[in-house]
């Protein structure tokens, strides 16, 4: 399709019913999304238009079967008052991973960056800037055909909103290594930000929070020893100077795109670091010898977030102090500096929102 999206402005902010000195995270949106739909072949009819709820027929097919992925991404303001975004080209490759696991439609990357800009510069003046603010950039997709039957549906609905969100952890998360439930097995959909992934792990964060705890460390699907990632988050501890983090080799876990910054960037501060299994075992131990020296999850929501405990089986393993937090503190640092655009884009990270409207 050409690239050519239509924009119908809203008659009415919604701006001044925002408290921005007390955003949370994802209750509220701006006034505008960008919607395109899949069909006859090709994506069509894109569109801004204002926010607004779905009409949806009741056989709308992803609601019975689960054909719905997603992303999410932050813009911020530089020194210079500029709009920019961090890693954007990563998210929708990603999102095309997803799609082609899901038997979904991808989408144009060049439609995907026009309508960021778009939309950012519509809804500009909601782009907080305290600090630990941003706003959060949530792209999704869903099969829309009304059709009760399990098949790759005939069309699609792709669509992006927006929202001024705060910190997603305001503290130190404690984390519990469940045995019992399990996220992925090799071959299936862990790689993949699908929404079924995150629907099946409602319950099982319910319990653990019951237990006391923030959020789940999932374990393999296999053995049940070997840690993958948090519930919201890629995971990593630093043991004896060096951080471990579980590769990505058998698909069960979100290549995270934090993650991969992190990774980046602790190669380049000569931070030592391993991909690969690690287990409760091995973490156990760790803090036992006193070997244990940190623990973050890492996500595009979350930036770096300190773990305070761990819970495994009938055991709650402490992780020292944050201000003893050598390696995640220096992470975190680097990282908001990079994505707001406050040291040198040696890595074309950034990409600045083109502020024209066609």
């Amino acid at each position: 399709m050409q690239n050519r999206i239509s924009i119908t402005k809203s008659k009415k902010t919604k701006i001044d019913n925002v408290d921005f000195n007390d955003l949370g995270f994802g209750k509220n949106f701006t006034d505008h999304m960008f919607l395109a739909d899949f069909k006859d072949g090709e994506w069509q009819n894109a569109r801004i238009e204002p926010f607004r709820n779905f009409d949806m027929h009741p056989a709308t097919s992803f609601m019975h079967y689960g054909q719905a992925i997603f992303e999410g991404l932050k813009a911020t303001k530089n020194d210079k008052g500029e709009t920019i975004v961090f890693r954007p080209d990563m998210n929708i490759k990603r999102m095309n991973i997803s799609a082609k696991r899901m038997a979904m439609e991808e989408f144009p990357e060049e439609l995907f960056f026009e309508a960021l800009d778009k939309l950012l510069t519509l809804d500009e003046k909601w782009i907080p800037t305290a600090e630990g603010t941003s706003l959060y950039i949530r792209p999704f997709c869903f099969s829309s055909e009304a059709v009760v039957r399990i098949k790759k549906s005939e069309s699609y609905t792709f669509c992006i909103i927006l929202s001024p969100v705060g910190a997603y952890y305001a503290e130190p998360v404690s984390v519990y290594a469940s045995e019992k439930y399990v996220r992925a097995f090799p071959g299936g959909t862990g790689f993949a930000k699908a929404a079924g992934n995150y629907g099946g792990a409602i319950a099982p964060i319910e319990e653990i929070k019951d237990k006391g705890f923030d959020q789940i460390l999932w374990l393999d699907g296999i053995e049940k020893k070997y840690v993958q990632e948090i519930g919201t988050m890629n995971f990593a501890v630093v043991i004896n100077g060096k951080v471990l983090t579980a590769d990505l080799s058998e698909g069960t876990i979100l290549p995270g795109i934090t993650r991969d910054t992190a990774l980046t960037l602790m190669k380049e501060m000569n931070i030592p670091f391993e991909e690969r299994k690690v287990s409760m075992e091995e973490i156990l131990e760790a803090s036992k010898n006193g070997t244990l020296e940190d623990a973050f999850g890492m996500g595009t929501a979350a930036v770096i977030s300190y773990i305070k405990t761990i819970g495994y089986k009938d055991t709650i393993i402490d992780i020292p102090p944050v201000s003893e937090r050598k390696i995640s503190t220096l992470l975190r640092e680097a990282i908001i500096k990079q994505r707001r655009g406050l040291v040198e884009d040696t890595h074309n990270w950034i990409r600045k929102v083109n502020p024209v409207l066609a």
